[in-house]
């Protein structure tokens, strides 16, 4: 199979595995980390992040670089380092290609290409061929392409291992894009499409699989949730006929219950006991689940504590900060907050300026952030009352969830990768 190409120069490659090396002795839940698509904590927040509240292409904006080819991936975030996924036309072929830049200048530290082929199946009119987002644990980065494989590469950029899983039927031909979740070195990757089902776990070091579940779902783009519940992980995958959890050491079946609606895209979150599942397409479901004592097939109280049915998001995953539970209508700009302990609603409102959303919402230093697909990302004060702080707009729309650092926002857009700082 192809390993594609990797340009860099030996200087660069050795800083690059300096800063490596360097960072694994941080704490990736620190402020200069975003190690996965919804951030250290994996609940969208930033903790300890100072991000501006404006900005535009003339104020506060400290690059602005081209990216190859076209990709939905949040860039991810380990000290001085972003990477990334693309999909680069070459001829009637793709480069599924991830990418290591500077976090301060943007420049290319290394670029490789991990395979070369013409996809099997289409994607959706808004879609991509490189949706899933790579994460690291500061010893490898992991890069997943669906039905072009899972791959781990060094800091370099050079491939240490590779899995095929095969190739996925979407529904519609919508394309793939959950990312996977990595945890205590595991990665899990959720496998539902319109064939064979399944949950699998890969050690991370190695890609040696641990183990397999078999599952009966139509095509979701959910990316597993890992949580850690009474001193013991597990994975939580939330599709239509089925919300499951496993247990991450042997994928066994902990407790599962009611699915959501189809194409299930929003990934769970988790505030103290309570875990929310939600989806928005073609009905609304929100449920939170009680995770204390979970067991078995779960219905109604006191294992499901609270239900909303409305409002919920299609595409975007929901976030949670300060005690509160934010999630966008369908696709649109509005949003709602509800209180995460009790359900009860604070506000649903529409962020004018901000009106189609594939991004998921973010959180730093009691705000909350909205990027929108048309260029303009909605600053909110974060609370129960309903308080917009800034409306920014720049030239380029935002399909990929914001990513968050220090006193950085990174925003991926259609063609360029800004760098939002106050300095």
């Amino acid at each position: 199979m192809p390993r594609g190409r990797l340009w860099t120069c030996a200087a660069a490659l050795a800083a690059a595995a300096v800063a490596f090396a360097g960072a694994r002795e941080v704490q990736a839940s620190g402020p200069g980390f975003w190690p996965q698509w919804r951030g250290p904590l994996f609940t969208g927040e930033a903790p300890g992040a100072k991000p501006p509240v404006t900005w535009s292409e003339s104020q506060n904006v400290r690059f602005k670089v081209a990216l190859p080819g076209a990709g939905k991936s949040t860039p991810v975030i380990w000290g001085d380092t972003l990477y990334l996924t693309t999909a680069v036309p070459a001829g009637d072929e793709l480069e599924f290609t991830v990418l290591a830049l500077g976090r301060k200048d943007g420049a290319t530290r290394w670029s490789r290409v991990v395979r070369r082929e013409k996809p099997h199946e289409g994607i959706h009119k808004d879609g991509s061929f490189a949706g899933g987002s790579t994460l690291t644990d500061g010893q490898r980065v992991y890069a997943f392409f669906g039905s072009r494989g899972l791959f781990a590469l060094d800091a370099t950029g050079k491939v240490l291992w590779e899995k095929q899983l095969g190739q996925m039927k979407t529904r519609n031909a919508f394309g793939e894009g959950a990312s996977p979740a990595l945890h205590a070195g595991t990665l899990v990757v959720n496998w539902d499409h319109e064939g064979e089902d399944f949950v699998v776990a890969f050690d991370a070091a190695t890609g040696r699989e641990k183990w397999r579940a078999q599952r009966d779902e139509p095509t979701s783009w959910s990316t597993p949730l890992v949580i850690t519940v009474g001193g013991r992980a597990q994975v939580v995958v939330s599709a239509t006929n089925k919300v499951a959890g496993y247990a991450l050491e042997d994928g066994s079946l902990l407790w599962e219950t009611s699915g959501m609606t189809y194409n299930v895209i929003p990934t769970p979150v988790v505030a103290g006991d309570l875990l929310f599942a939600m989806s928005g397409f073609r009905g609304t479901a929100l449920r939170a689940i009680r995770l204390g004592g979970a067991k078995g097939v779960l219905s109604g109280p006191p294992a499901i504590a609270w239900s909303h049915d409305r409002d919920t998001p299609y595409v975007p995953s929901p976030l949670v900060h300060q005690g509160g539970l934010y999630f966008l209508k369908h696709n649109s700009g509005i949003l709602t907050r509800l209180d995460a302990a009790t359900g009860q609603p604070s506000f649903t409102e529409r962020l004018e300026g901000v009106a189609n959303v594939y991004a998921s919402p973010v959180a730093a230093d009691g705000r909350i952030y909205v990027a929108g697909r048309d260029g303009g990302t909605a600053v909110l004060r974060a609370g129960p009352a309903f308080e917009v702080l800034a409306i920014n707009r720049l030239d380029d729309g935002f399909d990929a969830s914001p990513a968050l650092a220090e006193g950085d926002l990174y925003l991926r857009g259609q063609k360029h990768l800004y760098r939002i700082a106050e300095k």
